[in-house]
C-alpha cells in the first residue's frame, strides 16, 4: 500500500502528465510569461480608459475595437491555420503584439495618449489575435506526441491562463497605483520575448505540404458546413456564443463595480479579477485531474448555470467580501464551461479542418463578446451595471438548460467518434 505522501506525488505527476512533452513544457513556460503581462495590459488599459473618460459605454466601444477583428477576420485566419505553417504564424504575432505593447507603453508614459489611440492599438490587436487564437489552439495538438494527453494539455492551458490572470491582474492594480498604467504596458510588452525564445525553440516535425487549388471561400465555407452540420460541434459553438454575447460583459464592467458600487480604486479592480483567476485555476486544476472526456458535456450545462448564477449574485452584492466570493464563482463556471468545450471539440474534429472548426471556436468567445459588451456598456449606461448583468446571468442559465436538452442528440451523434477513439466500446 503507498503512503499518502506517495499517492500526493503520483497525483501532481498525472495533473502535470502534459509537461513531459519537451515542446509543450516550452511553450507553457514562455507563454506564462507572456500571459501575465498581457493580462496586466488589460486591466491598465480598462482603468486608463475609464479615468480618462469615466464612461461605461467607452468602456465597451474599447473592448468591442479590441475583439470585433476576431469576428470578422479569424474565419479567415482560420482557413490558413489549416494551410500554413503554425508553427511560424506564432513567431510573426507574437513579435506583432510584442511590437502593439511597446507603442501603447510610450504614448502613455509620454502623457499623450488618447482615447482614439488606445481604440486604434485595440483594432490592431484584435487583427492579430485573429490569426493568432485559431492556430494557437490547433498548434496544440502539434506539440502532444500522445493523443491521450491532449485534454490535460487544454486544461494545463486553463491552468497557465489563469494563473496569470490571478498575478497580473493584482501586480497591476498595484502599480497603477504607484507607477500609472504605461509601466503595465511596458512590461507585458516585455513579457513576449518569453513566448518568442520558446516557440524558436520548438522542434515539430514538418506538416506535409498540400497544393491548395481551392479558392478561399471555398474552404471557408467547407469549415462552417462541417461545423454546423454536426450537432455535437453546433450545440457547443452556439452554447460558447451564448456565454460571450451576454455573459462576458461582467468583465468590461469591472471598472464600474470596483470604483463606483464598491468605492474602490485600481487595488480592488485587480483584486475582483485575481479572484476571478482564482476560481478558474480551481476549475483548470478540476479539469486536469480528470482521466476522461466523458461526462464533460453535461459539465458544459452545469457549468454554465454555475457562471449565470455567479454573474447575478456578483451583481446584487455591495460588500467586497461577497463580491470577490462571487468573482471566485464565476471564475470556476467560466473555465470549467471554456475548457470543456476545447477538450472536446479538439478531441472529435478532423485534422484537416481542426484550423477552421478553432477559428469558429474563437469568433464564438472572443468574436461575440465584442457585440456583447458594446451591448453592455450601452445598456449600463441606460439601466445601471448591476441590472445589466442581473440580465446577462438570466441569459447564461437559460442557455445552459436549453444546451442539457440538446445532450441526448449530442451524445447520439458523437458516440462513433468515441468508439472509433476507443474511449468507449461498442456494447456500452
Amino acid at each position: 500500500m503507498r503512503s499518502s505522501g506517495s499517492n500526493k506525488e503520483v497525483t501532481a505527476k498525472f495533473i502535470l502528465r502534459a509537461l513531459h512533452h519537451r515542446n509543450y513544457r516550452l511553450f507553457f513556460g514562455g507563454q506564462s510569461v507572456s500571459l501575465i503581462g498581457t493580462w496586466m495590459q488589460q486591466i491598465a488599459m480598462s482603468w486608463l480608459v475609464y479615468r480618462l473618460t469615466n464612461s461605461a459605454f467607452l468602456l465597451g466601444v474599447v473592448s468591442f475595437s479590441s475583439q470585433i477583428p476576431v469576428f470578422l477576420f479569424a474565419s479567415i485566419a482560420g482557413v490558413y491555420a489549416d494551410r500554413w505553417n503554425r508553427h511560424r504564424i506564432l513567431v510573426v504575432t507574437q513579435v506583432v503584439s510584442m511590437i502593439q505593447a511597446l507603442t501603447l507603453a510610450v504614448l502613455t508614459m509620454t502623457g499623450v495618449v488618447h482615447v482614439w489611440q488606445i481604440i486604434g492599438l485595440g483594432i490592431c490587436l484584435g487583427v492579430i489575435n485573429a490569426f493568432d487564437m485559431p492556430t494557437r489552439q490547433s498548434f496544440i495538438v502539434e506539440m502532444i506526441e500522445k493523443p491521450d494527453d491532449l485534454g490535460n494539455a487544454i486544461a494545463l492551458n486553463s491552468f497557465m491562463f489563469n494563473g496569470a490572470r490571478l498575478v497580473g491582474p493584482a501586480v497591476a492594480g498595484i502599480l497603477i497605483g504607484f507607477l500609472g498604467e504605461g509601466v503595465c504596458f511596458l512590461i507585458n510588452g516585455a513579457s513576449f520575448i518569453g513566448i518568442i525564445v520558446a516557440l524558436l525553440a520548438i522542434k515539430v516535425p514538418k506538416r506535409k505540404k498540400e497544393v491548395h487549388t481551392s479558392r478561399l471561400w471555398h474552404d471557408l465555407k467547407e469549415g462552417y458546413s462541417y461545423a454546423f452540420g454536426f450537432a455535437p460541434i453546433r450545440y457547443i459553438l452556439l452554447q460558447l456564443g451564448v456565454m460571450s454575447f451576454m455573459g462576458m460583459a461582467y468583465s468590461v464592467l469591472m471598472p464600474v463595480f470596483a470604483k463606483d458600487v464598491l468605492h474602490g480604486g485600481p487595488h480592488t479592480l485587480g483584486f475582483l479579477m485575481a479572484a476571478s483567476g482564482i476560481g478558474a485555476l480551481t476549475g483548470a486544476v478540476y479539469l486536469a485531474s480528470r482521466q476522461t472526456i466523458l461526462g464533460l458535456g453535461r459539465l458544459i450545462a452545469i457549468a454554465s448555470a454555475i457562471f449565470g448564477a455567479g454573474v447575478i449574485a456578483f451583481s446584487l452584492s455591495t460588500v467586497l467580501v461577497v463580491s470577490l466570493s462571487m468573482m471566485f464563482v464565476v471564475g470556476f463556471g467560466m473555465i470549467v464551461q471554456l475548457a470543456s468545450s476545447n477538450t472536446i471539440l479538439q478531441s472529435i474534429v478532423e485534422e484537416d479542418k481542426r484550423g477552421r472548426v478553432m477559428s469558429i471556436y474563437a469568433t464564438a468567445i472572443i468574436g461575440m463578446a465584442p457585440i456583447g459588451n458594446l451591448f453592455a456598456g450601452a445598456l449600463a449606461s441606460w439601466i445601471g451595471a448591476p441590472a445589466t448583468l442581473i440580465l446577462s446571468g438570466v441569459a447564461c442559465i437559460i442557455g445552459s438548460l436549453l444546451f442539457a436538452l440538446k445532450l441526448p442528440h449530442i451524445r447520439k451523434k458523437g458516440r462513433p467518434i468515441y468508439v472509433k477513439m476507443g474511449i468507449i466500446s461498442e456494447l456500452e
